[in-house]
């Protein structure tokens, strides 16, 4: 999967990105949440920076994750430029921002994704740990992929919590019932 993504011609991937943020941007969920998660995608991963756009540009507050022991935190960015390298040389909020603030609508990463809503991530279980089945039910998981990206089912567990939608450069794709 690593190898497909990787492959994509850089206007392609700057395509998928901007149609990514247009179907977002839509959204009945996004005009609703006043905090959205999202992420500074890595070179491989559809690019994010106009999701952060327009969440700004809504008057959104946006939130980017950051590795707080084995979970994640989540602290507000004003602007792009705050974003410094971290751990695994992800661009995450700065030391001293405030963190931990939660979401109403959270945009994740992943590898690989099914219909049904579940995702396989990078391994590390941060996503899963954090969003927890138990913990903030009423918090939109939204995960965010080329529609190369989509597979007919993805290996899961108890531990892992379902997504309520995946979006593509194509179309959002609403979780499956589980079956």
């Amino acid at each position: 999967m690593g190898a497909r993504r990787r492959a994509l011609a850089p206007a392609l991937a700057a395509g998928a990105g901007a149609a990514v943020a247009a179907r977002v941007e839509a959204l009945e969920v996004f005009a609703r949440a006043r905090r959205i998660a999202l992420y500074a995608a890595l070179p491989d991963e559809v690019p994010t920076r106009l999701l952060f756009e327009a969440v700004r540009r809504h008057g959104k507050s946006a939130l980017f994750p950051r590795q707080a022991g084995d979970r994640l935190e989540f602290a507000p960015v004003e602007r792009w430029e705050e974003l410094r390298p971290g751990r695994y040389g992800v661009l995450e909020p700065p030391p001293g921002a405030a963190g931990d603030a939660r979401a109403d609508l959270v945009l994740v990463p992943g590898v690989a994704f099914d219909r049904r809503g579940h995702r396989l991530g990078r391994g590390g279980g941060a996503y899963d740990r954090t969003f927890a089945a138990e913990v903030g039910e009423d918090i939109v998981l939204i995960g965010v992929a080329y529609e190369l990206q989509l597979v007919d089912e993805v290996p899961h567990g108890p531990g892992d919590r379902r997504l309520h939608a995946v979006v593509t450069e194509r179309a959002l794709y609403p979780a499956e019932a589980p079956g």
